[in-house]
């Protein structure tokens, strides 16, 4: 005798909607598989090249199905609702886009450090950070089509539009036309830290990773030397400061 199973169109609504939230989490992890296995395979410029042809494919095709199956309009591509909501909270949404991102990511460090211990869970972020950094460069780069190879004034304009730079405060400070400094000012992580009494959280190693390849990525011939980041001390006015430079 076989087994009658369940179908899905028998949960109850709110089962449906924890359903899709994870199948929402099933396909952000399967294209992550994806892109990691030509990246090893076929290696990084290979994988970003194609990333390059999936997502704006993926993006049109995604976003006319919901169309039809929400009954939205699209206008250029997005729903009509994105398309015409008011600057400022289209500005919020952005910001609430990347505090989530920052959220997530401290949620794998501390599921990581909770049954692995701090060591592994440093390990596992900053060998995460390498991947992530030069992924968010080619990213910026070709949102801003600044070309291949955008020198450091094209690389003040990317640190604007990094992840960080929606929730942190920072700045640049100018030294000569072959380098400038980078601060971040005020730090959602440090500063969250600092209001309960902690001491900074010791990111140098993280930090070395995620700038240097984020700029060598963005063009080979910047090079990053770091001024100052925790456990480093530094003045009150950043949490890290950066030197960008060609030679």
């Amino acid at each position: 005798m076989n087994d009658v199973q369940p179908d899905f169109t028998d949960l109850s609504r709110q089962n449906k909607g924890r359903l899709m939230m994870d199948m929402v989490f099933r396909m952000i992890m399967h294209y992550g598989f994806w892109f990691a296995e030509v990246r090893h395979q076929m290696g990084m410029d290979a994988a970003l090249d194609m990333m390059d042809a999936v997502v704006p494919r993926g993006t049109d095709i995604t976003m006319k199905r919901m169309a039809d199956i929400l009954d939205f309009e699209l206008k250029d591509g997005l729903p009509e609702a994105v398309a015409d909501m008011d600057e400022d909270r289209l500005n919020e949404l952005l910001k609430g886009l990347a505090k989530n991102w920052l959220v997530m990511d401290g949620v794998w460090f501390q599921a990581v450090e909770k049954t692995r211990g701090m060591n592994d869970a440093k390990r596992c972020n900053d060998s995460c950070w390498g991947m992530f950094s030069p992924y968010e460069a080619h990213a910026i780069k070709r949102f801003l089509n600044l070309g291949d190879r955008p020198g450091l004034e094209g690389l003040k304009k990317a640190l604007n539009f990094r992840m960080y730079s929606f929730i942190n405060t920072q700045s640049i400070v100018d030294e000569s036309p072959k380098s400038f400094v980078f601060q971040m000012n005020e730090c959602r992580v440090q500063a969250a830290r600092k209001r309960k009494d902690l001491p900074d959280y010791p990111c140098k190693s993280a930090g070395l990773v995620e700038y240097t390849y984020f700029a060598s990525a963005f063009d080979p011939n910047i090079k990053t030397t770091c001024i100052g980041c925790p456990p480093d001390a530094h003045p009150e006015e950043w949490f890290c400061a950066w030197r960008f430079s060609v030679e």
